[in-house]
């Protein structure tokens, strides 16, 4: 797998700061829910891109079916981590509001996932539609 030296520096020089820019607020059980959320969904994140590997693309291709590691559970772990973690995100800063956001994204999510689907039942045909019926989103 080619890291991203790019995106591996801008995570570690702002992550921190963010991190402690948030860290000072009383800590409210909306804000310790967040963090309960958000930290394990961003790792899960992390760990679904490292294991799809070259298959990533922000397009919809096929180039590989990937049915290991998480995605032998989820079919779109990124999607589903990547929302969670940022809903705990969200929680965390103490801005619920912005919840809001889910209205617009999640509907986003279901049709790139159903647009993915797509492509890769046209690929991979029969293999692909086992995989789908074993596979939950």
């Amino acid at each position: 797998m080619k890291l991203n030296y790019g995106s591996l520096a801008v995570l570690a020089i702002f992550l921190p700061i963010l991190v402690l820019s948030f860290w000072g607020p009383p800590w409210t059980i909306q804000r310790i829910a967040g963090l309960t959320v958000a930290l394990p969904c961003f790792l899960l994140l992390a760990l679904a891109r490292i294991q799809l590997g070259k298959a990533f693309s922000v397009q919809a291709k096929a180039t590989t079916l990937v049915t290991t590691g998480l995605y032998s559970r989820i079919r779109n772990p990124i999607y589903v981590f990547g929302s969670l973690a940022t809903a705990g995100f969200l929680l965390w800063i103490n801005m619920p509001w912005l919840l809001l956001l889910f209205v617009i994204l999640l509907p986003m999510q279901v049709y790139r996932s159903r647009k993915e689907s797509q492509v890769l039942a046209d690929k991979f045909g029969p293999s692909y539609l086992d995989y789908k019926r074993q596979t939950w989103f």
